[in-house]
């Protein structure tokens, strides 16, 4: 029997059904594995995690079979409370799949600190822009009887001296004390000191 005839026998056309039959159902079974093995059509709503502990995160992100990875954190944001989550990502309201991670950032538990530059015998007009860049307030401005006016004499914080490099927290107030070439031809004790705000008051 030639191999053209055989193509038309009946034994060989009842293979050739039962292969394509097969085919047919190895795709529905390799249709349905994939489609639960990626979760196909499950959505879940990412919760708010903002300003939420460690803690508060996992047990909400436990309830909905998700997960989180904590990255690096952000800078200091007064407005979060320290070491609570100020970003994530998916950002809330989101859908994702089941056992989805969760990138999250915390708050810092505070402003870094920064050292002191060595502002001594600098001018004000030097030394206010310079702690401000670095993060400081400017207080108040004490002046005392020196040759050079408006020089600076010593930085200050909260009543105590401080020295160049030592170090504090970002938004702390620091206060100054300025030369006042003026105070040195005054006699009386009481006016060898005089203060103003930072607003030059």
């Amino acid at each position: 029997m030639s191999f053209i005839k055989f193509l038309f026998t009946k034994t060989f056309l009842k293979h050739l059904l039962l292969a394509i039959a097969l085919i047919v159902a190895l795709c529905f079974v390799y249709l349905f594995w994939l489609s639960s093995y990626t979760n196909h059509g499950q959505k879940i709503q990412v919760p708010n995690l903002a300003k939420l502990s460690l803690v508060e995160v996992d047990e909400q992100l436990e309830e909905l079979d998700l997960r989180r990875k904590l990255i690096d954190s952000s800078s200091y944001n007064p407005e979060f409370p320290p070491r609570s989550v100020i970003e994530q990502d998916p950002a809330a309201g989101k859908f994702v799949k089941e056992n989805r991670q969760i990138y999250i950032k915390l708050n810092p538990s505070g402003y870094g600190e920064v050292k002191i530059p060595n502002l001594i015998n600098r001018t004000r007009r030097q030394a206010e822009p310079t702690l401000k860049a670095l993060g400081f307030k400017v207080g108040n401005v004490t002046y005392r009887p020196h040759i050079a006016t408006d020089m600076v004499l010593e930085l200050r914080y909260k009543g105590d001296k401080i020295e160049p490099g030592a170090s504090l927290m970002k938004t702390s107030v620091i206060d100054l004390v300025l030369g006042d070439k003026s105070l040195l031809n005054r006699e009386e004790p009481a006016a060898q000191d005089t203060t103003e705000d930072a607003t030059g008051n």
